[in-house]
């Protein structure tokens, strides 16, 4: 059962990447959930109406999505944790990015599939 929800995570996390780089709206409503409680690279907690605001307004802008590795413990039937590298490029809030990142993402499965609840991400030096 792991590996069959494992492999599910990694078609969640490859179309979180798709969805970021397209600041595709849509898609990162039904993959965020409702209650996201997320640490930003600069410490600044971000809500999900946060992030879709960004995505929306042009705040975050993503050049390059480049997935290096990905890690994953599945807790239960309804919980994984995944922690991603990740090469990423753009601009949040005027000021321009570029390097690696690390994701450290809690996913839950409820009625409407799986969904992000909580993370983090921080760059890596």
């Amino acid at each position: 059962m792991d590996s069959e929800i494992e492999a599910q995570i990694r078609e969640c996390e490859a179309r979180l990447y798709a969805a970021m780089s397209a600041s595709d709206v849509s898609e990162l409503d039904t993959l965020i959930d409702d209650d996201l409680l997320f640490a930003g690279p600069t410490d600044e907690l971000a809500t999900k109406a946060m992030d879709l605001d960004l995505h929306r307004t042009g705040g975050t802008q993503f050049h390059e999505v480049v997935p290096k590795e990905l890690e994953m413990r599945v807790w239960s039937e309804h919980f994984v944790l995944a922690s991603a590298k990740v090469f990423l490029s753009g601009t949040y809030l005027g000021n321009a990015f570029s390097g690696d990142y690390r994701y450290m993402r809690v996913w839950r499965k409820g009625e409407s599939g799986w969904r992000i609840v909580g993370g983090s991400v921080s760059a890596i030096v």
